[in-house]
């Protein structure tokens, strides 16, 4: 394994590990495939299906061979993430527009509700490989939950930093609950990465957002499980949402490594939604102008609340390798696309649910086809944000279901019926 550049291609060694290059740039893990025998790893990964109270029964390291094959076990922190369900929906299926069933990844049914705990059990790891015992990140809330609870395994101390608006106090308060130390801040997202990456190092903290390449090695392994419940083929869309942008660069190394090993033997394109209030990557993409970060981010999908994503750069290589698009939702598009979602059984957080809303507005535009077969990423637990789901079943929307107050008469609850 070492470190490469996503900007100017250099390398370096894992002895000398860093964010990021001289240059400025973020790196990626290059692995060393050579001699690797894929049909030999897919009886493996079969075969730990069967793995109980050992790392190797987690969803992440089960894969530890293309994800951090040198890790020792003493350094390995698990709750058993990935295992997550995937789904099909009718429901989902018609509110989009698609004719075949749309496949719904649950990374919701993560220990902490989200997609964050399979890079973060990485991460956290390595750092202890290290030897850290205090870990950080700046978040608006999933990261933070997933940080403090691997942290607390691990014995070790966590020290979050969050915006003071436009996050859902939920997943603070879960932070606070599994024992890190919360630092309220007036700035935005993107002033809490720039301040990690400037004094984390004399602070002695090791840094777990998603400018950490193993935090990216980690979440890998969503695809990794998604190839391998569905017998080593893909859909022809993968949809994932995109806020630092972090799922949508994992993803497309995962799918990379399997598309090179022959786990697989086409790539599926994928589709990366922003929300409207924070979509400067969409933006990007969709007009061909330069980069611009969005000043003043505002979303009800509090996850997507991203104005400067870090990984725009590595989301963009992911996007031209999978002859992907991108896509914008409003938040009124990702609440309906919620409560479809949430009325299946199935259930996420806004942030989840703009994978379904992006899917039915590509559809309706014809950029996708509605005889192809699509997967959506579920990336938070419908409980991640309470506030949002009484905000919208209390008020007027397509998909409302308010309480019934009654008398408790049966004529009453017969005209419910």
């Amino acid at each position: 394994m070492k470190l490469q550049c996503v900007d100017c291609k250099n390398t370096y060694s894992m002895d000398d590990f860093q964010y990021q290059c001289e240059c400025g740039g973020l790196f990626d893990i290059v692995h060393n495939f050579n001699g690797v025998d894929t049909e030999k790893l897919k009886h493996t990964f079969q075969e730990r299906l069967a793995e109980r109270m050992t790392p190797l029964a987690s969803g992440v390291w089960r894969y530890k061979e293309l994800i951090f094959p040198e890790v020792q076990e003493e350094h390995m922190v698990t709750k058993y993430e990935g295992n997550t369900g995937l789904y099909q929906s009718a429901q989902v299926r018609t509110y989009t527009g698609m004719k075949e069933n749309v496949l719904l990844k649950a990374q919701s049914e993560n220990p902490s509700g989200s997609f964050k705990d399979n890079g973060m059990a990485v991460a956290v790891s390595h750092g202890r490989s290290l030897g850290y015992n205090k870990f950080t990140c700046t978040s608006t809330g999933n990261t933070s939950s997933s940080l403090a609870m691997y942290s607390s395994m691990a014995g070790c101390k966590s020290y979050v930093f969050v915006p003071n608006k436009n996050i859902s106090m939920n997943k603070v308060m879960q932070t606070i609950a599994y024992g890190a130390k919360v630092f309220s801040t007036e700035g935005k997202y993107d002033e809490g990465i720039e301040f990690l990456q400037q004094y984390s190092e004399e602070l002695g903290l090791y840094v777990c957002n998603s400018i950490n390449p193993f935090r990216i090695e980690g979440q890998k392994s969503i695809v990794f499980e998604i190839a391998q419940y569905l017998n080593w083929k893909l859909p022809d869309w993968i949809v994932v949402p995109g806020g630092a942008l972090s799922n949508s660069t994992a993803l497309g190394k995962g799918l990379q490594d399997l598309y090179e090993l022959g786990f697989i033997d086409k790539l599926p394109r994928v589709a990366i939604v922003q929300a409207e209030g924070a979509s400067p990557f969409h933006r990007m993409m969709a007009t061909g102008s330069p980069y611009e970060p969005e000043r003043e981010p505002n979303t009800v999908a509090s996850a997507l609340n991203i104005g400067n994503p870090p990984s725009w750069k590595k989301a963009a290589r992911v996007l031209k390798e999978t002859d992907g698009v991108t896509v914008a939702v409003t938040d009124e598009e990702i609440l309906n696309a919620k409560a479809v979602i949430d009325q299946s059984g199935i259930g996420c957080e806004p942030a989840s649910a703009a994978t379904v809303a992006g899917l039915k507005k590509l559809v309706d535009h014809q950029a996708i086809d509605k005889e192809e077969q699509a997967l959506c990423i579920l990336t938070g637990n419908m409980l991640k944000d309470t506030d949002v789901l009484k905000k919208y079943h209390t008020e007027q929307h397509v998909f409302s279901n308010p309480i019934v107050e009654t008398l408790l008469t049966k004529e009453e609850i017969a005209a419910e019926l």
